[in-house]
């Protein structure tokens, strides 16, 4: 079986609905996503980025974890071959306004369902569909306090009197939806810090973190005054804690990455720590769809675990990657201690973003089972 690469090229639009880019087959004209045969000397995600740049003129962040592969079949001179294709998810940033293949492909940007019904290859349909869904809008019966409560009331006036006088639910959802937005900026102004700034740059990207990690704090601290003063919360109240928490221990490493990448005027990035940073994108992008989820434990659990699954799998690919990244650091800079030393902290860093996506999605999880 022929073994191939391919990136699906996304990006959030107005409202915070997933796009993709598909692009046309140069034989057929049907729609199909960015893809070519491994490379030599390239990774399956670089060679995924480069096919996305060479068929769409995209440029972007992308995750060293592919997100699934699909099968198809590929026609060549001496018949059809049985292929395989590994697809890598790539955080658009940009559009050339020419590339090498511009005047023999056609390039669309589709909505996920639209795209997924584009697309012929079964396999393909379903990774699409399954990418990002919008989270269902939330209505009012989600939000109200559980309907145990109105029984309560009818059997003790004088308690559901009380009851009335307190703060209700909160807003938990909307500070935890608007935190994990916090997430998937600040790690896009990482990503941008290590993929594309030019030295002069530097602190421009520096301070969007840091005001990003700002706003985070803010909203941390409402919903620790809120689990304090609110009646009812839509589960255990240390669970708010520990989930809160976590979230904003991922943008606090954020920005210390940021400010030590300042305090050494540190501005040679290695390959593995953008690689590191991609995978960063993946897990902010896989945070921000879960937490929607929360709204409705039972229904959502387990697309919740799908999703969890994933970022504790590219965390292990993030181990992998930064492993990679000393011993290259280390025979790089023999010679040169102290720039190994400020290297090894940046990568130190960008391990202990990654592994506080995996304590969000342990948080999740365990939430998941707790409300089965």
């Amino acid at each position: 079986m022929l073994r191939q690469i391919g990136a699906l090229p996304y990006r959030i639009a107005a409202g915070g609905v997933a796009e993709v880019m598909l692009i046309t087959s140069r034989d057929t004209g049907r729609w199909v996503v960015p893809k070519g045969n491994p490379m030599a000397g390239l990774a399956g995600h670089e060679a995924a980025a480069l096919e996305a740049w060479e068929e769409a003129g995209l440029r972007g962040f992308a995750c060293a974890a592919p997100l699934g592969d699909y099968a198809y079949t590929k026609r060549q001179r001496r018949g059809p071959v049985a292929a395989r294709v590994a697809l890598y998810p790539l955080a658009v940033t940009a559009q050339a306004a020419d590339w090498p293949e511009r005047r023999e492909r056609d390039t669309r940007w589709f909505s996920l369902p639209d795209a997924a019904k584009a697309v012929a290859e079964p396999d393909l349909s379903a990774l699409i569909a399954g990418f990002r869904p919008p989270p269902a809008p939330s209505g009012v019966v989600e939000r109200m306090v559980p309907a145990v409560r109105t029984g309560i009331r009818r059997r003790i006036p004088m308690l559901g009197w009380f009851q009335s006088l307190l703060p209700q639910q909160g807003r938990f959802f909307d500070q935890f939806e608007a935190h994990a937005a916090t997430l998937v900026a600040g790690a896009d102004a990482l990503a941008t810090l290590l993929h594309e700034t030019a030295a002069g740059d530097v602190p421009a990207q520096v301070a969007r973190i840091v005001a990003l990690e700002h706003q985070a704090d803010d909203i941390t601290r409402d919903v620790l005054q809120d689990v304090r003063r609110v009646f009812v919360t839509p589960f255990d109240r240390s669970a708010i804690i520990e989930l809160i928490g976590v979230m904003d221990d991922a943008i606090d490493q954020m920005n210390q990455t940021a400010r030590s990448i300042t305090l050494y005027g540190f501005a040679e990035f290695e390959s593995q720590m953008r690689d590191m940073a991609g995978i960063i994108v993946e897990a902010a992008r896989i945070t921000a769809e879960a937490i929607p989820l929360l709204r409705s434990i039972n229904k959502n659990g387990d697309r919740l675990t799908e999703l969890t699954t994933r970022l504790i799998r590219i965390e292990g690919k993030a181990d992998d990657i930064h492993e990679d990244g000393l011993r290259a650091l280390f025979a790089k800079r023999q010679g040169e201690p102290m720039a190994f030393i400020v290297g090894r902290e940046i990568y130190s860093h960008l391990e202990r973003v990654v592994d506080r996506f995996e304590d969000v999605a342990n948080e999740i999880q365990g939430l998941v089972i707790d409300h089965a």
